[in-house]
């Protein structure tokens, strides 16, 4: 196809996106000013700054004002959403969860700001939980970091009846996350179901996230259930769609 007819500045994100996957810019690296490119690339600076614009909307560059446009410094994180929470992987090395050890063990530093809250149950939540609406549950809000970058924003829903004088209740419940200490009180997450939706980022998280407003989140709402039929919690998590691969496996029968 040709420049004309794909456009110039589409060529051109093209060939700074190659140079980003080989390596001529570093991740976390300052790129070249805008009339650098663009005198580097043969083009006008206006084809750079709109190439640059599709390059920010894919998440593969962030730009800081008074600074210039920087190569994101996380690199693509893959979430195999099934074998992340069997025990074993949620508590490998004492992680905190499934977020803690698939971090780490992509060679990345973890780290999860909570504020656990009781509070009453908003409609949805209740009727995923199955209780009142108004009901008391804890409320564990997180904004997670991977290398001090905002990664995901999570919000977890537990009927206060089985939370109530828990570790669950405190910002670090231990090795294995609230998913182990479910399994310690007897109600043991047997069955997962995700709902996935991507949209757009609301204010307070494109604020936390630090998303521009053409970038896009996949909103995932997680049920978990014990083996008999019982929902422990509910789980609201956003992701930067740029930022996260989700995989997903069971069998054919």
């Amino acid at each position: 196809m040709s420049n004309t007819a794909r456009g110039q500045y589409r060529e051109v994100a093209d060939r700074i996106r190659d140079s980003i996957d080989q390596g001529v810019y570093q991740r976390g690296e300052l790129l070249p000013t805008e009339d650098q490119l663009a005198d580097r690339l043969g083009v006008h600076r206006a084809t750079v700054n709109k190439a640059l614009k599709v390059l920010l909307a894919e998440g593969l560059v962030r730009v800081h004002r008074g600074k210039g446009t920087y190569v994101t410094e996380i690199p693509v994180i893959h979430r195999a959403a099934v074998g992340r929470q069997r025990r074993e992987t949620r508590e490998a090395g004492q992680a905190r969860g499934a977020f803690d050890a698939e971090l780490r063990a992509l060679g990345l530093t973890p780290r999860s700001d909570v504020t656990p809250e009781r509070t009453s149950a908003a409609a949805e939540v209740a009727e995923k939980l199955e209780i009142d609406e108004g009901a008391d549950v804890l409320a564990r809000r997180r904004t997670m970091f991977a290398n001090d970058v905002p990664v995901q924003l999570a919000v977890s829903y537990i009927p206060w009846s089985i939370a109530e004088g828990t570790p669950l209740t405190e910002a670090d419940p231990g090795p294995g996350g609230a998913y182990s200490r479910l399994e310690e009180l007897g109600h043991a997450p047997a069955v997962f179901t995700e709902t996935l939706r991507v949209r757009p980022p609301d204010a307070h998280e494109a604020d936390k996230l630090k998303l521009s407003p053409d970038q896009r989140v996949i909103a995932v709402t997680r049920v978990a259930r014990t083996s008999a039929g019982q929902a422990v919690e509910v789980n609201n998590i956003v992701l930067p769609a740029h930022q996260w691969e989700l995989s997903y496996e069971w069998p054919a029968d």
